[in-house]
């Protein structure tokens, strides 16, 4: 499939594609919650799904800060408080590019 994940993913539904064991999210951070719903429907109990970039050196704590990129992340950060289906945690990392971290779930 080409073109942009959001329009490829609902195609790779129809296509009925099998449950995936590793999911990784990144780079469209601003569509980051739509892409967990989507990870959890291509999900199975045990499937790992990594999200990257979320600390964003530490913006994500700044209410004011208004990057969608930010708040994009924040919103997944509250998607994944609600869901039930999945057990997360994010670890922060530290290095060249500064303050930044990763989101680590396993379906349940």
């Amino acid at each position: 499939l080409e073109g942009k994940a959001l329009d490829t993913l609902s195609q790779l539904k129809e296509k009925a594609a099998l449950p995936f064991d590793f999911i990784f999210i990144d780079a469209d951070k601003p569509n980051n919650p739509k892409y967990l719903k989507w990870a959890l429907h291509f999900s199975k109990k045990g499937t790992v799904i990594i999200a990257d970039n979320v600390v964003r050196n530490g913006a994500v704590l700044h209410d004011s800060d208004e990057d969608e990129r930010v708040q994009g992340t924040r919103e997944f950060f509250d998607l994944l408080k609600q869901e039930p289906r999945i057990e997360a945690t994010a670890i922060q990392t530290v290095g060249e590019k500064g303050y930044d971290g990763f989101v680590y779930g396993i379906v349940k």
